[in-house]
């Protein structure tokens, strides 16, 4: 076995690789007919999205694909939450419905929306993410390329779809408000951390591909708890970030509910306005 090392070459693997070039260009095509009809997608969506596939290059191509697969578990449990959570995140930021709307006219991919449902969603992404870290799955992805890039599509497209509830690219159910997104991201990030402390706390090492003699001074089961405070650090992150948003975005919704129902407005159609953000919608006809 090599010498672990940051310094390693980039790789190149077809498998992974070709998914997410195609995304790229069909990205950036789509937002260029859009700006061509006078509809630009916002430039701070457009970062957003290049971040994404700034952050899919980094986990598939840079040395971190190498040192998860070949030496420590901590260094692919990194992968897999820039996989799973962040490229994700960044992803759906980027889209529109706009930028969607092409692929949505497919009757089968407007039908798979469903998937998009917080009550599918969340049970989706948090299967998948027990699933994958079966020990026998597991050790089978790092074995074979094929499990391997299965694995890492699933949880990029589990994470897309755990985010869309809570980021609305398309429009969540109107029940699912941003109250609402307060307890699903605490029910993410409760069943994200019963497995981090069980690899936190874990006296053995689950994975056979990392029972070797320590490398960096890392023993496989001291491996196995820094792939839980990966896992935990990188979800208390996010996950205060988005509560603060959430916060603030709840704030604002309450301070237009009051002012628009202060103006007049029926109740009913000034909670569906604020829910979806069409207040300028509500309150323009009332001008002319």
């Amino acid at each position: 076995m090599d010498s672990p090392s940051l310094l390693s070459p980039w790789t190149i693997e077809p498998l992974q690789v070709v998914p997410t070039v195609v995304a790229a260009l069909l990205y950036f095509w789509r937002c260029r007919t859009l700006a061509a009809q006078g509809r630009p997608v916002p430039g701070w969506r457009r970062v957003a999205f290049w971040a994404g596939i700034g952050l899919v290059v980094l986990a598939l191509n840079s040395p971190i694909d190498e040192l998860g697969e070949e030496h420590f578990f901590f260094f692919h449990m990194t992968q897999h939450v820039i996989l799973g959570d962040l490229a994700p995140l960044c992803f759906v930021l980027g889209l529109t419905g706009q930028v969607l709307r092409p692929v949505l006219r497919f009757h089968v991919v407007e039908r798979l929306r469903v998937l998009a449902h917080p009550f599918v969603a969340l049970p989706l992404w948090a299967i998948d993410l027990y699933v994958w870290h079966v020990p026998y799955l597991y050790d089978a992805a790092l074995h074979h390329d094929s499990i391997h890039a299965l694995e890492h599509f699933c949880f990029f497209t589990a994470g897309c779809l755990m985010w869309e509830p809570v980021l609305e690219t398309l429009p969540a159910p109107v029940w699912f408000g941003t109250g609402m997104k307060f307890g699903y991201i605490a029910a993410v990030r409760l069943l994200e951390t019963v497995l981090g402390n069980v690899f936190i706390w874990s006296s053995t090492a689950f994975y056979t591909a990392y029972r070797h003699p320590p490398e960096w001074g890392i023993t496989p089961v001291h491996d196995l708890n820094l792939g839980g405070v990966v896992m935990m650090a990188e979800g208390s992150l996010v996950t205060a970030v988005i509560l603060v948003w959430l916060f603030f975005r709840l704030a604002r919704e309450g301070e237009l509910r009051q002012r628009l129902l202060e103006q007049g407005f029926d109740p009913r159609q000034v909670r569906r306005a604020v829910r979806y953000g069409r207040a300028d919608e509500l309150v323009k006809p009332s001008r002319t």
